[in-house]
């Protein structure tokens, strides 16, 4: 497991403190946390701490005398090279040259696993997105909560969470008997009926294209005389096709889940209490749920809601909020995950509070459920919004764009933007080749620039092995390096904040200190084959790192371009 940097700064400052504390130069207090952050501004060192701030008016001291007293005792040596204090009560530190040089080391022995923590401590975890109703292809707006959802998944990972990729399968509800009863008349229509559409059904040429397929599979045989509900097989092996599709696509994108959860499983039996049963037993046992006009209403006001919301209606169908807490209770009670992360559209907004109340009194630990929301996504070009795929005069389907502008582009623009804003997808600088243009291919080509590098290093018999890190002191070698040991703290921080968007920023920077590298420092030298070797060493480093960002974003790292 990879040890940040911050996390030693932070030991080293935990001593210090130790250490002014036991010279009485500071009064003992409850435990503090230590922060360490990097400064905005390279002239004030490597990193920084504000922990004598936060003590300052615990202690009754002024904040510069507390960073004084801790600053002073922190010790110097082989990686930290000075220390010294700023107004109004900062610690800066500045680590020395060779250390730095000599974490090159450490990246090549991680290889493909740099950044690898162990904050998760195995704990399981699942993250569950997309989850779109199976009635429909996917929207580009499904796209961005794929990408989304399954590069925090490989962040949790790689921060050492046990992490389940799930997909909800809305197959239960009135959305599938619209589904239903629109692919049962299209199957008619392809029979030669005359067969209109259902009132709110759905009117996509899919629909047509399953009907299509259906009856080349089976013909006549689920037809039934006119006026009859559509036959349940029907209904099921159009659901199992649109899965398919749907499956397909998200492959397209890179996207794979450990488990398609179906609804209707939540009301199944099979010899014993339903998973709906048992969770509407348990709400009702803790006093949360009243009857009211022939309705089941769950009492969320006792639980600071705005409102009571309507679990089972007069007619005795449960509506998306029981099964929502069925659910659940499945997730945290049933197979018994220590964490869930939803990632949901902003749409659901409003159903983010009583989930999470519902969720807390089925047996969802504290803070054991987090609900994400992602904005919506507009394409455009240049200045024009594109609101219809010009083939089929429809919605722009994921499909579309991904076949548009290829996986690696599609993932990497749809996770720019933070989640909470709202993305504009630009479609002309997603289809330029120019890495001028397209950020994806000017970290891909820096990543395919240093395996050029390095085979260009073997052809005139040089390797990066032996290389010595300590003839490595040019500044745009210690930026590439301050550059790849931030990859583990970047990880570390996005699986506290949910965040996974960084990583394209973070992608970027690093590709950029790579071009500067290579730019100012003549890599390959048969003249001065020590430095070379050395040069080489942080070449090949630095691909690794950047294939391993790319790698936790879902892109490709090409080895030629």
């Amino acid at each position: 497991m990879t040890q940040t940097v911050r996390d030693q700064i932070r030991s080293a400052l935990a001593a210090a403190l130790a250490a002014a504390q036991d010279a009485g130069a500071l009064p003992r207090i409850p435990t503090t946390e230590i922060g360490v952050e990097r400064p905005s501004r390279p002239e004030h060192g490597d990193y920084a701490s504000s922990v004598a701030l936060r003590m300052a008016g615990i202690v009754g001291r002024k904040p510069l005398d507390v960073a004084e007293a801790i600053a002073s005792r922190i010790e110097c040596g082989a990686m930290i090279e000075a220390v010294d204090v700023a107004a109004p009560g900062f610690i800066n530190l500045r680590l020395t040259t060779a250390w730095k040089a000599a974490q090159i080391d450490a990246v090549l022995a991680a290889g493909d696993r740099w950044g690898t923590l162990d904050r998760g401590a195995g704990k399981r975890l699942q993250v569950e997105f997309v989850s779109a109703n199976p009635t429909g292809p996917l929207q580009v707006g499904n796209g961005r909560g794929a990408v989304l959802g399954d590069t925090l998944a490989a962040v949790l990972v790689a921060a050492g969470y046990d992490v389940q990729r799930e997909y909800y399968v809305n197959d239960a509800g009135a959305q599938i008997h619209a589904f239903a009863e629109t692919l049962y008349a299209r199957y008619q229509q392809e029979l030669g009926r005359d067969a209109s559409l259902p009132e709110g059904g759905y009117a996509g040429g899919y629909m047509v294209d399953l009907a299509r397929e259906i009856v080349a599979e089976q013909g006549s045989a689920w037809l039934r005389p006119e006026g009859e509900v559509p036959p349940d097989a029907l209904t099921e092996r159009g659901l199992a096709l649109m899965i398919e599709r749907i499956e397909a696509d998200l492959a397209l994108l890179g996207v794979h889940f450990d488990t398609w959860f179906r609804e209707k499983s939540l009301y199944e039996s099979n010899g014993s209490e339903s998973t709906y049963a048992s969770a509407m037993t348990l709400l009702k046992e803790s006093g949360v749920v009243r009857e009211h006009e022939g309705a089941i209403w769950f009492a969320s006001r006792q639980l600071g809601e705005d409102k009571d919301n309507v679990l089972v209606r007069r007619s005795g169908e449960p509506t998306y909020l029981a099964s929502d807490i069925a659910y659940h209770y499945d997730k945290f009670v049933r197979r018994g995950f220590d964490r869930v992360i939803n990632v949901w559209g902003a749409d659901h907004q409003g159903h983010v509070s009583r989930v999470k109340a519902a969720a807390a009194v089925v047996g969802a630990p504290r803070d054991g459920l987090t609900i994400v929301l992602y904005q919506l996504v507009q394409l455009q070009r240049g200045d024009e919004r594109v609101r219809m795929s010009k083939r089929t005069g429809e919605i722009v389907t994921l499909r579309e764009l991904i076949e548009d502008v290829g996986k690696d582009v599609a993932r990497f623009f749809l996770l720019q933007r933070s989640a909470d804003a709202q993305m504009d997808f630009d479609l002309d600088r997603a289809t330029s080749q120019d890495p001028k243009q397209n950020p994806v291919y000017y970290v891909q080509y820096a990543h395919a620039r240093a395996a050029s590098i390095l085979r260009t290093a073997n052809e005139v018999g040089l390797q990066p092995t032996g290389g010595h890190t300590a003839l490595l002191t040019e500044p745009e070698e210690l930026t590439l390096v301050a550059e790849m040991l931030r990859l583990p703290e970047l990880i570390e921080s996005m699986a506290e904040s949910l965040e996974p968007h960084h990583l394209t920023a973070y992608a970027l920077e690093l590709a950029q200190a790579f071009t500067q590298y290579y730019g100012a420092c003549r890599v390959v030298n048969v003249d001065h084959p020590d430095l070379s070797r050395a040069r080489l060493k942080l070449t090949l480093a630095a691909k690794l790192v950047l294939a391993r960002t790319l790698g936790l974003i879902g892109v490709d790292a090409p080895e030629t371009m």
